[in-house]
């Protein structure tokens, strides 16, 4: 398959088209697989369930078989799923998200809810039919890996041989391996309420410690959530100040020298307000970014020919727009990424703060932006 000569329209009209055939194929797999699931036709195969056909007969790995069969013993109950499926509203992610909330008289209205939803949303939303209580405060300390068989026999073979046929070998030391660091989870248990988990260092610990032991005239239980808030409003508002020059007390705009690179304060914070601290870029058909992560400021007209640092001038760009616009405006000369703002950050997910606008997730996907909300 030469993929190198496709223009460039051609090859998004091929990607589009492929991924609505697979969309299709997926539906129709869900649908044969909740008939043959029906019929038990897997037991003639050699298969004591549908999961182990799909395992060992169709050869999906466990989470595509999963999820197929999920799909299909829905389909059964709610054919309308199937429909979503086809035509992309819905993917097998929300679909076992939604499946065990779905009854006859709100399936409907759920899949209505979760159309072209990312997970995280349909995880909110679905938080909401189910609230979970508050999980208990617990802060412990993680059990140190024992060395595997493995790791004694590594250890031995790298020890130094005897220096005689008499020479006894002592037994390898124990390798204590590093411990398992499992990632971060964020889930929501009901509305405007999460389960943040993490692992932290012995460090940290004490720094908590210390913090609830300072802090128990404003906070005598010693909750660490109230402390975490306590501490990411503090750090937000130093990188507020920091990044975007946010200040209850901005004073008045100061031109910039001719020529010169600096960004002032006062333009920073009007582009930031204007752009509600997400990327701008405006696609062809009218698709804005919105990504909020690694923001710069970037020049249209590039500083190089005489662009000026002003806000008509100068919008807010992902790192990846950054670079892409570069290389459009300098074609063929263009060797590697422009960037306008050495430093890069992540945009606040939660309140603004002094003054500085900050979108929601889940704002619109065109030119347009949300009424900027200010911090009191």
């Amino acid at each position: 398959m030469n993929l190198k000569t496709p223009s460039n329209t051609e090859l998004l009209a091929r990607v589009r088209g492929l991924a609505q055939h697979e969309r299709k194929a997926t539906a129709a797999l869900v649908a044969h697989l909740a008939e043959l699931d029906h019929r038990r036709l897997y037991l003639a195969e050699g298969c004591s369930s549908l999961f182990t056909y799909c395992m060992q007969i169709l050869h999906l790995s466990e989470h595509a078989a999963y999820g197929r069969i999920e799909a299909a013993r829905l389909v059964r109950r709610f054919p309308i799923v199937l429909e979503r499926l086809e035509d992309g509203s819905v993917n097998l992610t929300t679909v076992s998200l939604l499946a065990a909330h779905l009854t006859a008289e709100n399936h409907q209205e759920l899949l209505d809810r979760a159309r072209h939803r990312s997970k995280r949303q349909v995880e909110e939303f679905v938080a909401g039919l189910r609230p979970q209580p508050p999980v208990p405060t617990s802060v412990r300390r993680l059990p140190t890996a024992r060395p595997g068989a493995a790791a004694l026999e590594r250890a031995a073979a790298t020890r130094p041989g005897p220096t005689s046929a008499s020479a006894t070998l002592d037994p390898p030391s124990p390798v204590t391996a590093p411990p398992r660091t499992a990632p971060a989870v964020v889930t929501p248990l009901a509305p405007q309420r999460y389960k943040v988990q993490f692992t932290a260092s012995s460090e940290m610990v004490e720094k908590l410690r210390l913090a609830q032991d300072l802090l128990r005239h404003q906070i005598p239980g010693g909750d660490p959530a109230a402390i975490f808030d306590r501490a990411l409003t503090a750090l937000l508002e130093s990188l507020a100040r920091q990044k975007v020059a946010a200040t209850e007390r901005p004073r008045g705009r100061r031109g910039t020298a001719p020529r010169s690179r600096h960004i002032p304060a006062a333009v920073r914070r009007e582009v930031w307000l204007r752009d509600g601290g997400r990327c701008a870029y405006v696609s062809r058909k009218g698709r804005r970014c919105m990504e909020g992560g690694f923001l710069e400021f970037h020049h249209v007209v590039p500083h190089a020919v005489g662009g000026e640092s002003t806000a008509e001038n100068i919008p807010l760009r992902c790192r990846a727009h950054n670079g892409y616009e570069a290389k459009l405006y300098s074609g063929s000369r263009y060797h590697g990424r422009v960037s306008e703002e050495r430093p890069s950050y992540l945009v606040p997910r939660g309140r603004p703060w002094l003054g500085i606008v900050t979108a929601t997730r889940s704002g619109p996907s065109s030119a347009s932006t949300s009424a900027p909300f200010l911090y009191d």
